[in-house]
C-alpha cells in the first residue's frame, strides 16, 4: 500500500462558499434564538419548571455521544492496528471535536445565564457527575489535540499509538459519564438504571460513525477526490453492527425495567400510552433510526446511496431516541409517594405537557451547524483529507 497522501481543500468554488455561509447563517440563526430566549425568559419556549431540558439539550447530548463515536474510527486504527482506518484517522479526530464544541455551544446557551459557567469551573462539587463533566470535555479537547499533534507532526509519529490508545480511553470515560448524567437521577424512573451508561457507549458508535461516513463521503464527492467501495462496504457493515448494538441494548433496558414491577408505569408510558413519545420510540427509534438502518445496510449489494440514507436515518433516530429519554423522561410524573395515588392543585401525577418552541430548534440546530462550519474550515486550512482513497490505494488484506 502506497503512502497516504493529505492535502487541505482547496475551497473555491460557488458551492464551497455556499455551503459555508448557508453554515453560518443557521449558526447566527441560533445565536439569535438564545439571546431572545435569554432577554425574554424560558417562557417563550415550551419549557417549563417540570421539563428543564428541552429540544436543545437532545442535540447538544446528541452531538456530545456522536463527537465520542466519531472518533471511534481513529481508534480502530490506532488502538487495534487496522490500517485500512488510518487514511481516516485525522478527520476522525477533527470531526471528534467540531461536534463537541457544537454540542457544548448548545448546551451552555441553554442552560441560561452562561456566565455562570465561570462559577461551575471554579467550584467544584465533586458528588455531582456535572462537576466530573467539566474536566471530561475539556480534557477530551486536550487529548485529541495531541493525538492530532502525533498524526501531523512527522517527529511524533512514534508516539500515536499510545496518544490513540489515551483518546480511546478517555473518550469511553466521557460517554460513561454523560450517560451517568441521568443513570444517578433516581428521582425519575426513566433515567435510573446502571445500564443508560453502556447504552449510551454503543449509541456513540452508532450516531458518531454515522456522521462521520456522511461527512467523508461528502467532502470527497465535494472534492473530487476518489473513495473506493471496498473502505465504504466496510464503514456500512461497521455500521450496521453497531445499530445492532443499539437496538439489543434498547431491548436489555426495556426488559429490566419490565422485570421491576415498580417501573411497570413507565414502561406502558413509553411502550404504549405516552402519545407522542411512544410514536417517537417505536416509529422515529425503532423503526427509522434500527429496523430500516439494518434493512438497508444488510441488503446484498453495495450501494452508497443506501449507504447515505442509513445513516441518515441512524441520526434521525438517534434524535428520537435522546428526545424520547430527555424530555420523555421529565414528562412522565415523578413517584412522589411510591404506592399511593396523588392529587393537587400542582399536577402531581400528571404528565407534563411540552412543545419545543421555534427558537429551541434554531438553537439546536445552530449547533449541529457550528460542528459543520468547523469541519469545513478545518478541511480547508489543514491537510486533514487524504488526497486518494481508491480501491487501488488500499491494501488487499485489510479489505
Amino acid at each position: 500500500m502506497t503512502p497516504t497522501q493529505f492535502r487541505e481543500i482547496e475551497g473555491r468554488s460557488g458551492g464551497f462558499f455556499a455551503l459555508l455561509c448557508t453554515l453560518v447563517l443557521l449558526v447566527l440563526a441560533g445565536l439569535g434564538a438564545a439571546w431572545h430566549m435569554e432577554h425574554e425568559g424560558h417562557h417563550v419556549t415550551g419549557m417549563s419548571n417540570r421539563i428543564v431540558w428541552g429540544t436543545p439539550h437532545v442535540f447538544a447530548v446528541f452531538l456530545i455521544v456522536a463527537a465520542s463515536g466519531a472518533l471511534n474510527v481513529a481508534s480502530i486504527a490506532s488502538v487495534f492496528g487496522r490500517d485500512l482506518y488510518k487514511p481516516l484517522a485525522r478527520l476522525s479526530g477533527l470531526l471528534a471535536v467540531a461536534l463537541l464544541a457544537g454540542g457544548l455551544s448548545v448546551l451552555v446557551l441553554d442552560l441560561g445565564r452562561p456566565d455562570r459557567l465561570i462559577v461551575a469551573m471554579t467550584h467544584y462539587n465533586f458528588k455531582s457527575i456535572f462537576a466530573w463533566n467539566i474536566f471530561l470535555y475539556t480534557g477530551f479537547f486536550a487529548v485529541v489535540a495531541v493525538y492530532l499533534w502525533t498524526m501531523f507532526e512527522r517527529r511524533m509519529n512514534s508516539h500515536s499509538a499510545r496518544a490513540g490508545l489515551l483518546a480511546f480511553v478517555w473518550r469511553l470515560v466521557l460517554t460513561t459519564g454523560t450517560g451517568s448524567i441521568f443513570g444517578f437521577l433516581v428521582a425519575r424512573e426513566t433515567y435510573n438504571s446502571a445500564l443508560l451508561a453502556p447504552l449510551f457507549i454503543v449509541m456513540s458508535f452508532s450516531f458518531g460513525l454515522a456522521v462521520f461516513t456522511l461527512v467523508l463521503m461528502a467532502s470527497f464527492r465535494g472534492t473530487g477526490r476518489a473513495l473506493g467501495d471496498a473502505l465504504i462496504a466496510r464503514l456500512t457493515r461497521l455500521l450496521g453492527l453497531f445499530v445492532a448494538a443499539v437496538l439489543y441494548f434498547v431491548l436489555v433496558y426495556h426488559l429490566t425495567n419490565l422485570y421491576i414491577a415498580r417501573h411497570h408505569e413507565v414502561e406502558r408510558f413509553i411502550l404504549l400510552g405516552g402519545g407522542i413519545y411512544t410514536a417517537l420510540f417505536w416509529i422515529g427509534q425503532v423503526l427509522v433510526g434500527g429496523v430500516i438502518p439494518l434493512a438497508l445496510v444488510f441488503r446484498p449489494g453495495a450501494s452508497r446511496s443506501r449507504t447515505a440514507a442509513a445513516a441518515g436515518c441512524v441520526i434521525a433516530g438517534g434524535l428520537a431516541q435522546l428526545y424520547v429519554l430527555i424530555i420523555g423522561g421529565q414528562a412522565f410524573p415523578q413517584a412522589l409517594f411510591p404506592g399511593k395515588e396523588v392529587a393537587s392543585s400542582f399536577f402531581d401525577g400528571v404528565v407534563a405537557s411540552y412543545s419545543p418552541s421555534l427558537a429551541e430548534i434554531a438553537l439546536g440546530t445552530g449547533g449541529m451547524a457550528l460542528a459543520l462550519a468547523l469541519t469545513v474550515v478545518g478541511l480547508k486550512v489543514l491537510p486533514f483529507l487524504p488526497q486518494s482513497l481508491s480501491d487501488a490505494a488500499i491494501d488487499p488484506a485489510e479489505t
